[in-house]
């Protein structure tokens, strides 16, 4: 409940600022599209520690504020590659838990980010994630029932490039939910980097 709230008062959010830039001077509104890698893992004690790759792509608009400040929410399909540790059975031995086990999570993922251009060429960027769990592996547990919560939150940071229409940025996502819906034996969060090539069309 708390993650759909965050959820709606990101969106509304984010229409309201659409609507200040749109009425203030020095503003300005674009859209565009982007694609790239997930360099990401699941933290916990019982997943193997290792960055796996996977795949993001999706849509963002810019909205600018004036020339130095401004957002820029997107709307992205993030894929996250794990692998269950050596131990991953004795931890989850009574839900038949598997050792070694190759899965991946496909979440719909909603960021707005606070974006700082100290020269036209660069952005910093700063702000929220919230995620929504498409689909997962059935086959984590032996019981086949979901192991993942379906709601993700996460903090994103990080630096892109303005070449042009050309979008080249890099990024760190933080996970700051549990995302574990077996138990509370442990916390499992998502973590890693994101690199992304997108295009301004608009």
């Amino acid at each position: 409940m708390k993650l759909k709230s965050l959820a709606l008062l990101t969106i509304a959010s984010t229409l309201t600022s659409l609507s200040f830039a749109q009425g203030s001077g020095g503003g300005g509104f674009h859209i565009g599209a982007k694609a790239g890698a997930n360099i990401f893992k699941i933290d916990g004690t019982s997943m193997k520690d290792e960055f796996n790759f996977g795949y993001n792509v999706g849509a963002f608009a810019e909205i600018k504020f004036n020339k130095e400040w401004g957002i820029q929410p997107e709307v992205m399909w993030n894929q996250t590659n794990y692998r269950t540790g050596e131990h991953f059975s004795d931890i989850y031995n009574t839900e038949g838990g598997v050792n070694n086990f190759k899965g991946k999570l496909n979440y719909l993922s909603i960021p707005v980010l606070l974006s700082y251009s100290p020269a036209k060429i660069i952005s910093f960027q700063l702000g929220p994630q919230f995620g929504v769990l498409l689909n997962q592996d059935k086959s984590l547990v032996k019981n086949g029932e979901d192991a993942f919560k379906k709601g993700d939150f996460s903090a994103l940071g990080g630096v892109q490039l303005n070449l042009g229409g050309l979008k080249v940025g890099g990024r760190y996502v933080i996970g700051l939910n549990n995302i574990n819906d077996i138990d509370d034996k442990e916390k499992w969060k998502n973590q890693g980097f994101q690199v992304y090539i997108g295009a301004r069309f608009l």
